[in-house]
């Protein structure tokens, strides 16, 4: 038994999701094997594209490895932060700079520097926010990398006891200290009695790092130059990589 953790971004959808793909994922897990998703995504996001495309899959990872899930929806596992720390977390990014900042909880909770007429009734200013039980995930957008860097340096220095930034270009997602995607797949090969010397992980961005340095590790060709540094093998896509594994197993 292997389980194949993918980022979803530029790696699975990378070129997007054609049938020829999804014949090769199937084979994958004809053969005993596992495959799962893993995204930066909120979860609602992760059981919405999925749900769309319906692409074989046995396991739906979001918020960086903070929700697991099956692919009903069923919650496998579930790593929370504090919620005392949300409004502090949430102030101080709007206060570097971060236009919005959305924390993926029980209830929708985006809040904006600015309110603008176009906003939805949902969405909610510093003064409006409302009190956050619990958050798996915070996250923003910045205009352009150098900045995003800024701000996730900052948030490591001021939040890094209890809080972890996760750059992916121009968006920061923020977990618990101590959750990444690598810990996530931890968790699901607990879950499923699995070493980790059995999970493959594939990737093409910064916040898939983590991952990449951990397991055996597969970087897309059209990934950045950092996890390509990390990986142990370069591969074009998912379906270059089952084929490859499935020919060595």
């Amino acid at each position: 038994m292997k389980i194949i953790g993918s980022d979803y971004d530029g790696t699975l959808n990378h070129n997007g999701i054609d049938e020829a793909k999804k014949q090769k994922l199937q084979l994958w897990r004809s053969k005993g094997n596992f495959f799962a998703l893993i995204s930066g995504r909120f979860r609602d996001d992760v059981i919405e594209l999925y749900n769309r495309q319906r692409f074989p899959c046995d396991f739906l990872i979001a918020d960086n490895g903070a929700v697991i899930m099956k692919t009903d929806g069923t919650v496998v596992s579930h790593t929370r932060c504090n919620g005392s720390l949300a409004a502090p977390l949430i102030k101080a990014l709007l206060g570097w700079g971060c236009p919005w900042a959305k924390a993926d909880t029980d209830f929708c909770c985006k809040v904006y520097a600015e309110k603008s007429e176009r906003e939805a009734e949902t969405d909610f200013t510093l003064a409006t926010m409302p009190e956050v039980p619990y958050f798996n995930q915070v996250s923003t957008a910045l205009p352009d990398f150098e900045t995003a860097a800024r701000v996730t340096r900052l948030i490591d220095e001021h939040f890094g006891k209890s809080l972890k930034a996760l750059q992916n270009g121009t968006c920061i997602d923020i977990v618990r200290a101590d959750m990444n995607k690598a810990q996530g797949l931890r968790i699901l090969a607990d879950y499923l009695g699995a070493d980790c010397s059995d999970i493959i992980a594939v990737g093409d961005n910064i916040n898939d790092s983590d991952m990449i340095r951990e397991f055996r590790s597969y970087a897309m060709e059209n990934g950045v130059d950092s996890i390509k540094a990390l990986a142990d093998f370069i591969t074009p896509g998912v379906g270059e990589l089952i084929e490859k594994e499935l020919s060595e197993a």
